[in-house]
């Protein structure tokens, strides 16, 4: 058997407190005005879809429905467009997250982009209802950005979950 790169440290559980910051800080970079930028991730379903891969038992539906309408409210969209839509990326990452945790970090990004373009296929198919213009195909660009940030996202959460209990010499993790 050869040997893998993986890590085989044992991650300490994560407090839900730094599950609804880490919710809160995506939350106001989805706020920062960018304009009509195309490739600007939406940073509220990408942490909401880790978590969701991550904690199926601690985020779901529910915190999805709650940001969702956060980001309706601060954006100005059509009230329950990114509700719905985040509504139903938790779900998909919810009821894919036991298979999600058993892929390396690229081919979970693989998995998360068709969850990622579906949540942004409802957000037009919910304006092209209320009477706005198709945004042109450059709008989808963000969730293959997205896509291209899992890794370095994944990093970055996991990362307060790396350090011990209490700190030992003796103890190798």
């Amino acid at each position: 058997m050869q040997p893998t790169n993986r890590s085989s440290r044992i991650l300490l559980p994560v407090r839900l407190w730094f599950i609804h910051f880490s919710l809160l800080i995506a939350l106001g970079l989805v706020y920062v005005p960018t304009g009509r930028l195309p490739g600007v991730p939406d940073w509220v379903a990408l942490v909401l879809a880790f978590w969701c891969i991550r904690e199926p038992l601690r985020i779901g539906m529910g915190a999805g429905f709650f940001f969702g309408l956060l980001v309706d409210i601060g954006q100005g969209a059509a009230m329950g467009q990114h509700a719905l839509a985040y509504v139903v990326l938790a779900y998909l990452a919810n009821g894919l997250a036991r298979r999600l945790m058993w892929f390396s970090a690229l081919q979970q990004a693989l998995h998360v982009l068709p969850m990622l373009l579906l949540t942004q296929a409802l957000m037009v198919a919910v304006r092209l209802i209320a009477g706005a213009e198709f945004p042109g195909w450059s709008y989808f660009l963000s969730s293959f950005t997205g896509v291209l940030l899992w890794w370095p996202l994944m990093y970055l959460l996991l990362l307060p979950q790396y350090q011990p209990a209490d700190r030992d010499d003796n103890r190798p993790i």
